[in-house]
């Protein structure tokens, strides 16, 4: 999905610092919402989350619970992306998640388990 058509508000909206909230369902069907920090590639239609590899959403997703949904916040504007998402290991990967962090928040801690939840977005919500 190539999010670039949303327009210049919807790019801006991902651009901004918010925190987020990304939601992961349980095995026995129950959601499981956590504040995150999230970054969009608008042209791949990917978001990218960097989290612990221990972490409960990223054991979620690598179990299978890879339907998922990413939301952020500002007053009467507000964003859903919804997709599947995957965990990434590799140090090229994560390393290219951290810097897209650094641009949007600031430098994350330094974290040896740091893996990559990577949500390829297939509907977008929202009140831009």
């Amino acid at each position: 999905m190539n999010l670039t058509e949303r327009g210049p508000a919807f790019a801006e909206f991902w651009r901004e610092r918010h925190l987020c909230t990304l939601s992961t369902v349980r095995p026995d069907g129950t959601p499981h919402v956590v504040p995150v920090g999230a970054t969009l590639d608008l042209p791949a239609g990917i978001a990218r989350v960097i989290t612990s590899g221990a972490s409960r959403k990223a054991l979620l997703v690598a179990a299978g619970a890879d339907r998922v949904a990413l939301c952020q916040v500002d007053g009467r504007r507000w964003s859903t992306l919804e997709g599947m998402a995957v965990v990434r290991r590799s140090a090229e990967e994560v390393l290219e998640a951290e810097q897209r962090y650094a641009e949007r928040y600031k430098p994350p801690r330094a974290n040896p388990e740091r893996v990559v939840l990577e949500i390829a977005i297939t509907r977008v919500l929202g009140n831009m």
